[in-house]
Parts: structure tokens; sequence; C-alpha cells
């Protein structure tokens, strides 16, 4: 027995997978070889049913195109069914026998396929074998050809919510841009402020509070106050939003600021974090690259 289904509906489900039309990925490839191992058979594929087409996730074995109409597809009948369906020899079936991929392009003997069933019950389309002699499967291989197909289900989802999650973050990450760059252009006289991400939400931070920022690998940390937040960014792009007349870049690894700096002796500073210990500031000792030195030097009321 075939279920109905609103086409529509079904469609929609598919286009929001968003796999049509994509490369092929190796856990699905890796699906349909273990299908066909497992039923015994030359070849195997993942079959999605579009509008009008039947597309190929994933294929193993016979040599056919990345699509094929859907009038001539099996599949746009098996993902409908509740079970796996298995005809044993397509020649002798009244329905399929006169079916091209019988009688001329693939000389399909044997078909199995078993539905993709989205968790929300809507098919869209089969993991199948297919031979070019009759077949028949034992109940065992019919039972790990329907696990397999939930395991295609699976994957599925798993890179839809991947797909969503990397969409998600990059909305984010353009609010991001678009909060700094207001920021940016409306304190450009001081750049007093600026918005960075933590916690998936957006924190105003007053440079002014900032004594001093240090990279760490793909992340900087920024010491402002008493508190340490840590975002992913480049010391290079952090530069650009601080005001340049209260900051200098004096290591690789370190920008101050300037009226942070208590002293400096050799190829170090120490800089006043704005924290106490017992009643007493802490002072942090930060390197000095030599190829900051001068430019750093060049800024400093010197006497």
């Amino acid at each position: 027995m075939l279920r109905a289904v609103d086409e529509t509906e079904r469609l929609e489900a598919l286009r929001n997978y968003q796999i049509l039309d994509t490369p092929a990925e190796t856990v699905f490839n890796d699906l349909v070889q273990l299908a066909a191992y497992i039923c015994g058979t030359p070849a195997s594929m993942v079959s999605m049913i579009d509008a009008d087409r039947q597309w190929y996730k994933a294929t193993t074995g016979l040599d056919r195109p990345e699509s094929m109409p859907r009038d001539l597809s099996v599949c746009q009948y098996a993902m409908l069914a509740e079970d796996v369906v298995e005809i044993e020899d397509m020649a002798q079936n009244a329905f399929f026998r006169d079916n091209k991929l019988v009688t001329e392009d693939l000389k399909i003997r044997f078909y199995a396929g078993a539905p993709l069933i989205t968790p929300e019950g809507l098919p869209l389309g089969t993991l199948c074998a297919t031979d070019t002699v009759p077949h028949r499967l034992t109940e065992a291989q019919r039972g790990a050809l329907r696990i397999l197909a939930r395991e295609v289900v699976a994957h599925l989802e798993l890179r839809r919510a991947r797909t969503q999650l990397e969409l998600e973050q990059r909305k984010l990450e353009g609010l991001l841009r678009m909060a700094n760059d207001t920021a940016e252009s409306l304190y450009m006289g001081s750049r007093n402020e600026i918005f960075i991400k933590q916690d998936h939400k957006l924190l105003r931070v007053d440079t002014a509070d900032i004594r001093y920022v240090e990279a760490l690998g793909d992340y900087v940390n920024i010491y402002a106050g008493k508190e340490r937040h840590t975002v992913y960014t480049t010391m290079k792009e952090l530069e650009t939003k601080l005001p340049a007349r209260e900051f200098a870049r004096v290591h690789r690894k370190y920008i101050v600021r300037l009226d942070r700096i208590t002293s400096i002796e050799a190829d170090a500073l120490v800089v006043d974090t704005g924290r106490t210990t017992e009643r007493t500031t802490t002072l942090l000792p930060v390197p000095i690259g030599s190829s900051y030195k001068a430019a750093l030097l060049s800024r400093l009321n010197l006497v």
C-alpha cells in the first residue's frame, strides 16, 4: 500500500535539506557501498525525488547520469511504501516490465528500495539496491536495508543542522560587523567604545577601561577593568578599532594603553593592570618587540 502525501509539502521538506545538486560526500558514498555489499547486488544508490526528476546523491556500481526523468523512476513509488519494496524480476512485473530501465537503458531486473522518511513522516526518496539478474533478499538483508535508510536520514538531519548552524553563525558575525561599523562611524573622532561578541551576545566595552590586549592563538584577550574578554579576531583588526592616539602596538602579542605604562627598562615595559592584590596594584611586565620600539619611543614625552 502506498501512503498519501501532500506533494507540495514533501517538496518543501526536500528543499529545506539543501541536498539537491550538492557534491558527493563520503558518508553517503559509504552507505551505498555498504547497502550493495549487504544486499549482494552490483549497484546501490541514494535517490532524491524532485518535482520532475530523480537525482542521485550517491551511487555505486552501475554507470548512470546524475539524474533521470521522474516518470522512469521506480523510487518515486518505493518512497511512498510503508516498508522495503522488493521486485525480484522487473521483467516479469506487469507494472514495470515495459519501463526503459528494464528494456533499454540499464536492463535492471532486480530492485529493492527502502524509503527515506523524515522525522515528520515525509518521504524524500529511497536507498535502493539493483541488479541486472533476478534476485531475492533474505529477511536479514531487508532489515539491514531499513537500518541503512534510517542512517541516511540521520545524516541528512545532521547535515541540515550543521548548515543551519553555519547560517546562524554568519548572521551573528554580520550583526557583529554591523555593530562595530556603526560604533566606528558614531565614534570616529574618539573611538571610545567597541562592541565585542561574548556568549552569543554583543557587549559594549569602553576603551578607556582597556589596560592592555594580549594575542592568544586565533583569539585575543581584552583586559578591561577587572574583566577579561576573549574574542575571536586578530591583533591587526582589533588595533584598527582602538583610538590610535591612546594605544600602541608594542609587540606582536601585545597592545597597551599608553597612560597605563608605568616604566620602561631595556626591552620591556611595565603596565598598570588596574587590578589590586592585598591593596597593591598589580603590574605586568610586557616585552617590547624590536620592530615596535622606535615607534613607541617616538610617542612618549622623553626628557
